[in-house]
């Protein structure tokens, strides 16, 4: 049996990341630091010794991008990958689009707070991160996790939102531990996971 190998990377920096615009959805593209940062995540993963026999990523730009570029760097452009909104970004509704001071000089400070960092409330017309854990969940543990399981060395480029679901259950963290946990741009977390799929490793390959 191979390893069970997963790896998890949040796209590289977005233009609306830059900006500091509540993106959720809505589909702009890598920055050149996002660019940079992809392409560096394909360089670490080479470094230590990766490649992958499938991936997975989300319906949005920025995470289709990043994947492409860290395959590109690993010489596996051509990687079997599949594409699904179960794995896109948090929608952030009304939110959407716009800058994260203006949102709270219209609905308040407090209120913004508890959207972003509550787990079950959501703005409004979007999801809250449970709904986002609702969606992303059921498609990691019917059409990741089994390949994984079965060998497959697996990448995943999403979303911070989307992999902290993934993280959620991959590290055991409750609601209020996985609010907390904050996840860099453009950085591989390397899982290898025992045959019941519990964690038997983990880096992250920050800095």
């Amino acid at each position: 049996m191979s390893e069970r190998l997963l790896v998890l990377v949040r796209h590289g920096q977005s233009e609306w990341n830059l900006k500091n615009l509540f993106t959720g959805w809505k589909d702009p593209d890598l920055t050149e630091q996002g660019v940079s940062e992809a392409k560096d995540a394909g360089r670490k993963l080479k470094a230590h010794g990766l490649s992958f026999d499938v991936a997975f990523t989300s319906e949005l730009t920025r995470a289709q991008h990043t994947l492409k570029l860290i395959l590109d760097e690993l010489g596996q452009p051509g990687l079997p990958t599949s594409k699904n909104l179960a794995l896109n970004e948090r929608d952030y509704g009304d939110l959407s689009g716009l800058n994260k001071d203006d949102a709270r000089a219209k609905w308040g400070e407090e209120q913004v707070h508890v959207w972003r960092r509550s787990y079950d409330v959501p703005p409004p017309g979007g999801e809250s991160l449970k709904d986002t854990l609702a969606r992303a969940l059921p498609y990691y543990v019917q059409e990741i996790l089994p390949g994984v399981l079965n060998g497959q060395r697996t990448l995943v480029a999403a979303h911070g939102n989307s992999l902290r679901a993934l993280i959620m259950v991959l590290e055991k963290l409750t609601p209020e531990g996985i609010l907390k946990r904050e996840l860099a741009t453009g950085v591989p977390i390397i899982y290898r996971l025992k045959a019941d799929s519990t964690v038997e490793s983990k880096l992250d390959l920050a800095g």
